[in-house]
C-alpha cells in the first residue's frame, strides 16, 4: 500500500535551502570531476592537494577543518592519494600521536598537470550553479 500526502502539507519544504545547496554542490562537483577526468585527479583530491601545496604539512585535524570535512571522511579521502604516493602521512615530530599530511613531489607534479583542466572548470562553474536551480528566498 502506498501512502502519499496530498495538498500543501509539505509544499513549504520544496524550497529547502539545504536540499538546494546539496543539489548544487553535487552538480558543481560533477562538473569539476568531468573536467579533471583526464588528469587522474578527482575534484576532492585536487582541493586537498591544493591546500597542502599552499600550507605545507598539516595535522589531519587542521587539514580536515580546511577542507570542511570530518576526520573520518578525510581519512577515507586520503587513501587513494596516499596509494598513488601523492601525499605522505607521518607521525609528527613533537607529538607522535599527531598525523601530519604532506604533499609529495609526485603530488605537486600531478597538481601542476591538472591546473589547466581546473581552470576550464573554474571558468564555467557559475553556469553550472545557475543551471542547478539554486534559488534562495527569505
Amino acid at each position: 500500500m502506498h501512502v502519499m500526502a496530498r495538498g500543501t502539507e509539505f509544499h513549504e519544504c520544496r524550497s529547502c535551502l539545504c536540499f538546494a545547496v546539496r543539489k548544487a554542490a553535487r552538480a558543481v562537483t560533477q562538473h569539476y570531476d568531468r573536467a579533471l577526468r583526464g588528469t587522474g585527479l578527482r575534484a576532492t583530491q585536487f582541493n586537498m592537494l591544493t591546500v597542502l601545496a599552499e600550507a605545507g604539512p598539516l595535522p589531519m585535524a587542521s587539514l580536515a577543518e580546511s577542507l570542511g570535512m570530518d576526520r573520518t571522511s578525510l581519512t577515507r579521502n586520503l587513501q587513494p592519494p596516499a596509494r598513488r604516493k601523492w601525499v605522505k602521512i607521518a607521525a609528527g615530530d613533537d607529538d607522535r600521536r599527531v598525523r601530519l599530511v604532506e604533499i609529495t613531489p609526485a603530488g605537486l607534479t600531478m597538481l601542476r598537470k591538472a591546473i589547466p583542466a581546473w581552470g576550464k572548470a573554474q571558468a564555467s562553474a557559475a553556469t553550472i550553479l545557475n543551471r542547478s536551480g539554486l534559488e534562495v528566498s527569505g
